[in-house]
């Protein structure tokens, strides 16, 4: 495989080359053809260049088996799923048998650095495009985001890393070193604190540009650093700001977050777009792997049945929890169009599937995926709001958006899920904790959850995953192809 290094300008434009009918072979460059010398001219090609960017976030690398392994099903709440000899080393990822040469962990450190790549041709050529400055200085914010979030995702997989800010050339990259998981907080920070500068708020952007980064997705982000890194008091400060920005609200249905009408709806902070083709082929341009991979396996035939729901995550939900009936799909049920029932599948143990990554019927194949990726969402920031705020010695403030979301969990029913009222840190610490599990489950929130608190070698074991080795597996091992590459300059975490 080649390295994601590398410069990839030529990925950067994938998606952009136009072409005409005129051959030649005698002709170097098919006319018609874009060459990077050509391009970076118009302000279109800016926002086509930075909506390249995008387009990674939803290749199979960066949502794919890999994606999914290394956030649900390494962690208490999915197990792998589907029949027992499909993918079998997602089930040694699932029970800690693990080693550098395992492909998964090569697609997630593949697929986020060459989005970091991307970012990194858009954020250097942009700004010679002759264009209103205030969309130029827009769309660097963008991709410093989108940068931001793909080291937020690799430091907490792999922890030390090699921070790549500039378009490599030659043999740059095998030169390459980790650096301190300190300096790429330091990177990641830096990039939000200017994407947070240059980007509207949510309502400031036209309906066509719906769904491209935003202020509050930037400050959202930099929130959870913040969160990573134990610093409570700035975690509480970029929650609040985005808490009272006005511009998100809790949906009053809770299962309307994961359906067609909540995409992009008043709770979505970031989320990534995924549309499917119109006609009958396979996967077009737009669509996405990630509900395919979670979709029901058998009939109806949605998907591979891949990250199943555990059985310790069906047991962490207080009774009546509706949120448990909206994250999981059993056999016999009806699925969200209200129509489809899911039959038995002899060949699946125990069969369960995310109802969060259902889509409804779309035209091609299954990986001609319709649904978009929802990445933060409203409560998750409610939550670590009120998780700084106790950390803060506010538990009383704390309690305020704890129970918002308990409040909207239970709608109409006044029985379940009455307010907290605890002021005890350590006790109302182990509340908001057990309600991100609740509200986020499925949503490849919980491993980092549990890597932050420190909690993830007890909680593991105490799963039944007992190969867990403490002071090892809270780190992936880098892609062993990595270390080869540069000679042994990008060094092995410990124990691999």
């Amino acid at each position: 495989m080649s390295t994601p290094f590398k410069s990839l300008i030529a990925a950067a434009i994938l998606l952009l080359t136009a072409t005409n009918c005129k051959k030649d072979f005698l002709d170097r460059k098919p006319p018609g053809d874009l060459t990077f010398e050509e391009f970076f001219k118009t302000p279109e090609q800016a926002v086509e260049a930075v909506n390249a960017v995008y387009d990674q976030f939803r290749s199979f690398d960066c949502v794919g088996l890999g994606y999914l392994g290394c956030t649900d099903i390494i962690s208490d709440d999915a197990d792998k799923g589907s029949t027992p000899n499909d993918q079998p080393q997602l089930a040694d990822v699932d029970n800690f048998i693990i080693d550098p040469s395992i492909g998964y962990f090569s697609a997630i450190y593949r697929g986020y650095y060459r989005a970091i790549a991307r970012a990194n041709v858009a954020i250097e050529n942009v700004p010679n495009v002759e264009m209103d400055e205030a969309t130029r200085n827009r769309l660097i914010g963008e991709c410093k985001f989108l940068r931001a979030y793909s080291y937020y995702l690799l430091v907490q997989w792999f922890g030390d890393l090699p921070v790549i800010t500039k378009t490599l050339q030659g043999d740059e990259y095998y030169a390459q070193t980790r650096q301190p998981k300190e300096e790429v907080y330091a990177q990641i920070e830096n990039d939000l604190k200017d994407a947070i500068t240059a980007l509207p708020e949510k309502d400031q952007y036209a309906q066509a540009d719906l769904g491209r980064v935003t202020k509050g997705a930037a400050k959202s982000l930099l929130a959870k650093l913040y969160m990573l890194k134990k610093d409570y008091p700035n975690a509480e400060k970029y929650c609040l700001e985005v808490i009272n920005s006005a511009q998100y609200s809790l949906l009053p249905k809770y299962a309307d977050n994961f359906k067609k009408v909540g995409e992009n709806g008043a709770e979505s902070i970031f989320e990534t777009q995924s549309v499917a083709l119109k006609t009958q082929q396979a996967a077009g341009p737009g669509s996405s792997p990630y509900n395919m991979i979670q979709g029901v396996r058998g009939v109806p035939n949605l998907g591979w049945g891949f990250n199943r729901p555990s059985d310790n995550l069906v047991s962490a939900y207080e009774n009546g929890d509706p949120r448990r009936e909206a994250t999981i799909i059993y056999e016999l049920e009806v699925l969200p169009d209200g129509v489809t029932q899911v039959q038995h599948n002899a060949d699946i143990v125990n069969a369960r599937y995310n109802q969060k990554a259902w889509v409804p019927s779309h035209p091609g194949l299954q990986d001609n995926g319709p649904g978009n990726i929802r990445i933060i969402r409203y409560s998750d920031i409610l939550l670590l709001a009120a998780e700084a705020l106790n950390e803060n010695g506010k538990s009383a403030e704390a309690l305020t958006y704890l129970n918002q979301v308990r409040k909207r969990a239970r709608g109409t029913n006044q029985v379940i899920l009455p307010d907290v009222t605890v002021t005890d840190q350590s006790q109302l610490r182990e509340k908001i904790y057990k309600e991100r599990r609740v509200e986020l489950a499925m949503e490849q929130q919980r491993w980092f959850d549990l890597l932050r608190w420190g909690r993830a070698a007890d909680v593991m074991i105490a799963a039944g995953k007992t190969n867990f080795t403490p002071g090892k597996h809270e780190l992936l091992p880098i892609p062993q192809t990595e270390v080869d590459l540069t000679s042994g300059k990008i060094g092995q975490n410990p124990g691999y």
